[in-house]
């Protein structure tokens, strides 16, 4: 917290009352500073406060409407309080239209110093709490984009090799358990972007990249990326009901909602059970079910089954895995598209129903075609800038089998002098670098070489904020780790457009 944020701001125009006032703080040790206007109250909440005083006469509609813009930009974890005095005839009339200003006291005058007093320090105890709650919400982010980070690296090692591995043959058993360490590689990937996930939907940094999204063919692919893990646990997996509806989504959201309810649905079905999925539409809403014939949830559970972390039951949890985050992720990203989502269960053993109710959006989008499939690239010139051994020779290897010329570096400084050499058609950098980071390596580049080179964001670091620096720093596209064979064809393709539009 700043010198500032505890500060008590006080905004009382008439005669001498914000001098006495702020003196009247300062005899109980309270941090208290007079504001001349609105304009400056407002500014010097932007900066941090901890709390203002503001009386009738300072409160006028346009003050009143710009306190409100200010206060509704605040972060989720603050709510700034405000002390509002007025006359007995006012208070009433305030106490209503201050409502949009959220966390507000309105305290008649005459006023006791005691009673004043009482009030700010209360505003100052819940505010301070306000902050501890604000820092514990980005020491919790920190800790979760640096957990996926340090998993994410030996991840991408461990996924590629398995690819390389499974693409040069092999005798079936081999076969067998590589495909085994790849699905289990992606599983565990695919955890660590939900606990991601759930931090940043939590604190509203996630963005939607909406476009026209076929339900049923989103529905397809998502069963069929779960029909072999279906029948290996004996389960039937089923699209009853088609809708024909194409809702405004983005599309790697709705596949995450789907495949998470899939996911449970196959999980806590028994064997022979089987695992329904439909889709219908209703005047202006699309709806998603999975329904399955498996454990249930008890009645006391169906209030809480979206909670963070919460668990149907804790013997089978442990017995079934999950750390209770999917469902509280597919909640908040079906809140996010506009709609919601809902349970329904007869109770333990009587299975479950999970429906997703979202939004139609426009038919005419649907009428646009799919993207050109990508020409396989070759004889693309690459630099590769890792610092992890492993992951360096397995993404080389991965590049040359796809046609590319590669050369590497190890740390940031190495780096940028080999891509400024170099002048390759493509540059993967990743972003944790010893002696420059990705960002300055991008900088450097950029300096140097200007846009002749498509650099390329490689890291475990997934946040938006992340992106963002990222775009900044000269970076044409952002890829996380692990790097599977999809993303490279992707980036491969896109370097090879960009040079063969490029001039000779």
């Amino acid at each position: 917290m700043s010198s500032t944020s505890m500060r008590t701001l006080v905004l009382a125009p008439r005669g001498r009352d914000g001098e006495l006032a702020v003196q009247l703080l300062a005899r109980h040790d309270i941090d208290a500073s007079a504001c001349a206007n609105g304009a400056e109250l407002l500014a010097r909440i932007a900066d941090g406060a901890g709390c203002a005083i503001v009386t009738e006469e300072a409160l006028g509609p346009t003050v009143q409407h710009q306190l409100a813009h200010e206060l509704e930009g605040q972060p989720a974890w603050s709510d700034f309080p405000l002390i509002l005095l007025a006359s007995s005839q006012a208070a009433h009339h305030l106490q209503r239209t201050a409502s949009a200003l959220g966390n507000v006291t309105v305290i008649e005058r005459p006023i006791a110093p005691d009673t004043l007093i009482t009030a700010v320090r209360a505003a100052l105890r819940g505010r301070c709490r306000q902050y501890e709650a604000g820092l514990a919400i980005q020491q919790r982010d920190q800790f979760l984009a640096m957990l996926g980070h340090e998993l994410r690296t030996p991840l991408g090692a461990i996924v590629l090799a398995t690819e390389l591995a499974r693409n040069d043959g092999g005798r079936s058993q081999l076969e067998e358990r590589l495909a085994l360490i790849a699905r289990q590689s992606k599983l565990l990937a695919r955890l660590v972007d939900d606990l991601l996930d759930v931090a940043r939907v939590t604190t509203g940094k996630i963005v939607l990249r909406r476009e026209a999204v076929d339900v049923d063919a989103t529905i397809a692919a998502c069963v069929e990326a779960h029909e072999e893990r279906a029948r290996a646990r004996s389960v039937a997996l089923q699209v009853v009901d088609r809708s024909g509806a194409t809702i405004d989504a983005d599309p790697v959201r709705l596949e995450q909602v789907i495949n998470n309810l899939l996911s449970n649905a196959v999980k806590y079905s028994p064997a022979g059970g089987c695992v329904q999925v439909s889709s219908s539409q209703r005047d202006a809403w699309c709806q998603i079910r999975v329904r399955d014939d498996g454990i249930g949830i008890a009645p006391e559970m169906q209030g809480r089954v979206f909670d963070l972390f919460a668990q149907v039951d804790g013997s089978l949890s442990r017995a079934d895995g999950g750390m209770g985050v999917g469902l509280t992720l597919v909640d908040r990203l079906v809140r996010l598209h506009g709609g919601w989502v809902t349970v329904d269960s007869a109770g333990l053993g009587h299975g479950s129903e999970f429906i997703v109710t979202l939004p139609l959006g426009s038919p005419d989008r649907a009428q646009e075609g799919p993207p050109e499939p990508a020409r396989r690239p070759s004889n693309v010139r690459v630099a590769l800038v890792e610092d992890n051994d492993d992951l360096r020779d397995l993404t080389a290897s991965l590049l040359e089998a796809h046609g590319c010329a590669v050369v590497v570096a190890a740390d940031g400084a190495a780096g940028a002098e080999l891509i400024v050499g170099a002048r390759p058609d493509l540059a993967l950098v990743d972003i944790g670098l010893p002696e420059l980071d990705g960002f300055q390596v991008a900088r450097h580049v950029r300096e140097h070489v200007g846009a002749d080179v498509v650099l390329v964001a490689i890291t475990g670091y997934g946040r938006e904020q992340d992106r963002e620096h990222a775009a900044q720093a000269g970076f044409d596209a952002f890829f996380t780790k692990p790097l599977g064979i999809d993303s490279v064809r992707e980036i491969l393709s896109s370097a090879r457009r960009r040079r063969d539009r490029s001039p000779a």
